[in-house]
């Protein structure tokens, strides 16, 4: 029987994923925003020089429409479409735009997102009811505490849901006022029903986040540029952190951050099939962990 060989490009993904005997992939951290916010999105990464960061050279600046046919090219089969909204009243707007995307595209999974702000539970409560498959929040970004009170009834509506939320929540690439893992650890505490993906594995704190994922049946990580050439620039994994990615196989998810990403869709593949963790565990990983998040099983 032939080894299976990680793919070096994104023409050869659908090949890969054949060959694991998986029908695709699903991406759980994806982003489609409307296109003014994309746009300011990228201008922040085309910055990155300017304020002493590495380049961030974005791989896949294209047209909305071109960037869904390019999921589709590579076997993406699901891919989420996480828009966050860092500042009051955007949730509403943001909210709306990833409701018509789904309507409009099959294979995206209904997105939205919230804000410690007043309404905010009023705001969860009806995007529930529309049918949002998942939640994104950025804590760096957003600047605020998972555990702001004006949130409480959010996390419990979301809790009681079982939907799952992709949360920002790592001290990297940049540390926030209210990163970090210790607030995670109290959120999780306080809502044992709420399902987490901790995005980018938590990092650079990727062992705590680990250590959270172990003990917590509702907390998942994703490999959201995860051992990549830029991220081991900024934030390398720590010695021993396979050998916790093989015994966390079960709480594990794909999220590659398309489409502002600065190497191909396909690298982070790569990455994962070269840690030598086996090709069930790329199975679990590529599909079957985030279907069952997603309650598609």
């Amino acid at each position: 029987m032939n080894q299976l060989v990680a793919p070096t490009s994104d023409d050869e993904v659908r090949g890969y994923v054949a060959a694991l005997g998986l029908d695709g992939l699903i991406d759980l951290h994806v982003h489609f925003m409307p296109d003014r916010v994309q746009q300011k999105v990228w201008g922040f990464f085309d910055r990155l020089p300017e304020m002493g960061e590495p380049a961030w050279p974005i791989h896949y600046r294209h047209s909305e429409a071109e960037r869904v046919q390019i999921l589709r090219d590579i076997g993406v089969t699901a891919f989420s479409t996480l828009n966050y909204a860092h500042r009051p009243v955007m949730a509403e707007f943001l909210n709306e735009y990833s409701k018509r995307f789904a309507a409009q595209h099959d294979d995206a999974i209904h997105s939205a997102t919230f804000f410690p702000e007043p309404g905010a539970e009023g705001l969860v409560a009806r995007v529930l009811e529309e049918g949002a498959q998942i939640f994104k929040v950025h804590i760096q970004v957003g600047a605020f505490s998972a555990l702001d009170p004006l949130l409480a009834s959010s996390w419990e509506l979301i809790a009681t849901s079982g939907v799952p939320v992709v949360i920002h929540c790592g001290n990297g690439p940049h540390e926030g006022e209210f990163t970090g893992p210790e607030p995670i650890y109290e959120l999780v505490e306080r809502y044992p029903d709420l399902v987490l993906v901790i995005a980018h594995a938590g990092l650079p704190d990727y062992q705590a986040f680990a250590e959270l994922a172990r003990r917590a049946p509702n907390v998942y990580l994703d490999t959201t540029m995860v051992g990549t050439p830029y991220m081991e620039q900024v934030a390398p994994m720590p010695t021993g952190y396979l050998d916790t990615m093989a015994q966390l196989a079960d709480k594990v998810v794909l999220g590659t951050d398309f489409p502002t990403i600065p190497h191909s869709y396909s690298h982070q593949l790569e990455v994962l099939h070269n840690w030598g963790l086996g090709d069930e565990w790329m199975r679990k990983v590529l599909w079957h962990n985030p279907r069952q998040l997603l309650r598609l099983a």
